[in-house]
């Protein structure tokens, strides 16, 4: 449990980290930030590996790299949940979000480890 809390809190710092990055990305302070970050944590445990599953034909052919789609299709279900506490304008940006926040988990997480 107190695992988890940890990583919906560097989430929310990721989620952070890539508004102030990306101006197409808004988050409403910090409640929203945590908000995010828990809707994302439920829908990356549910409907993340079913989206896997039924795309696994398509991540094999592109080597793995569809699971930015996919990650980007979680970060815009929480913008559809969410609605203007937590906001991304554009499938792109979704995708170039996905890709930084995915990068800034590793860096994170990698920290926190230590």
């Amino acid at each position: 449990m107190k695992n988890w809390l940890l990583h919906i809190i560097l989430n929310a710092l990721a989620l952070f980290i890539v508004a102030a990055l990306f101006q197409a990305v808004h988050i409403d302070g910090v409640a929203g930030a945590l908000l995010a970050a828990f809707i994302l944590s439920i829908l990356n445990a549910i409907v993340r590996p079913i989206l896997v599953v039924l795309t696994l034909p398509i991540t094999i052919l592109t080597l793995g790299l569809f699971l930015f789609v996919v990650n980007a299709i979680t970060l815009l279900l929480t913008d559809a949940i969410l609605g203007n506490m937590f906001e991304i304008d554009g499938f792109f940006t979704a995708i170039l979000a996905a890709i930084v926040i995915s990068l800034l988990n590793l860096i994170l997480n990698s920290f926190v480890k230590k």
